[in-house]
């Protein structure tokens, strides 16, 4: 089992927090300063290091900085989906140097085990999340497609930790949940206070929902960052998840 799982779990824990925020924001210098003022309600901040901006290669370095402060993972949402080789490139080269600084990545199965191994060889202290399921309408993710997925992430529990899921499917995600075990998480994307959708065809579901089908995590993005009071907004989001789970 990788070690994230249990550094994860040990924070979901001791800050009575299961929620993820989705720092979708094209701005370093936006997303640091939503860290500051959301770091202390959350377990772990998801960023798209690849949409600033204004990036320079100290942003890594700040932004850890906050994690380490305030207690929480940080998961670079990069979405890998090529052969092994240009996969580890990506991961480790380049002006990002992802490796270097994310405790949480994630990639697409679809292009079977290699991209596994190629995330591997440069891997250095992440852990591997696979999509195994995604929210928005009229996506292709089947059944079939989301239990090979955890078939494949059971074969390599040394670095993968677990999969994107999603409530709108519930009664696959329940069968990724039972398959997945214990020692492997989901993490759920789309999720509001309200449920609905927006115009480019994501939906959104409530914590409540995302908890009861086998979310181990749920993730949180516009309905917090677009807030005029983040940090408050982020409090309910707390509250609400950390008491579905405990239900």
């Amino acid at each position: 089992m990788n070690p994230i799982i249990e550094k994860l779990k040990n924070i979901i824990q001791e800050k009575q927090s299961n929620l993820a925020v989705a720092a979708d924001i094209s701005s370093a210098a936006e997303v640091l300063e939503l860290a500051e003022k959301i770091g202390d309600k959350i377990c772990i901040l998801k960023t798209h290091v690849d949409i600033f901006a204004d990036f320079t290669p100290d942003f890594p370095t700040k932004l850890r900085e906050i994690a380490d402060r305030k207690n929480f993972l940080i998961f670079e949402d990069r979405k890998f989906a090529d052969i092994g080789n240009t996969v580890s490139l990506q991961f480790s080269s380049g002006i990002y140097k992802i490796a270097d600084w994310a405790d949480l990545i994630n990639a697409h199965s679809i292009v079977g085990p290699g991209i596994v191994d190629g995330l591997r060889k440069a891997n250095k202290n992440s852990g591997l999340i696979l999509l195994a399921q995604m929210t928005p309408e009229g996506n292709l993710f089947t059944e079939e497609y989301a239990m090979k997925t955890v078939e494949m992430a059971k074969v390599n529990s040394d670095f993968v930790v677990g999969f994107i899921g999603s409530s709108d499917k519930p009664e696959v995600m329940q069968k990724v949940r039972e398959a997945a075990g214990e020692e492997l998480m989901i993490f759920v994307p789309g999720i509001k206070l309200a449920a609905g959708g927006d115009d480019l065809g994501q939906t959104y579901n409530t914590p409540e929902k995302a908890i009861q089908n086998g979310a181990d995590v749920i993730i949180v993005g516009r309905g917090i960052f677009q807030a005029d009071d983040p940090s408050s907004e982020a409090e309910k989001y707390r509250a609400a998840g950390w008491e579905a789970s405990q239900e």
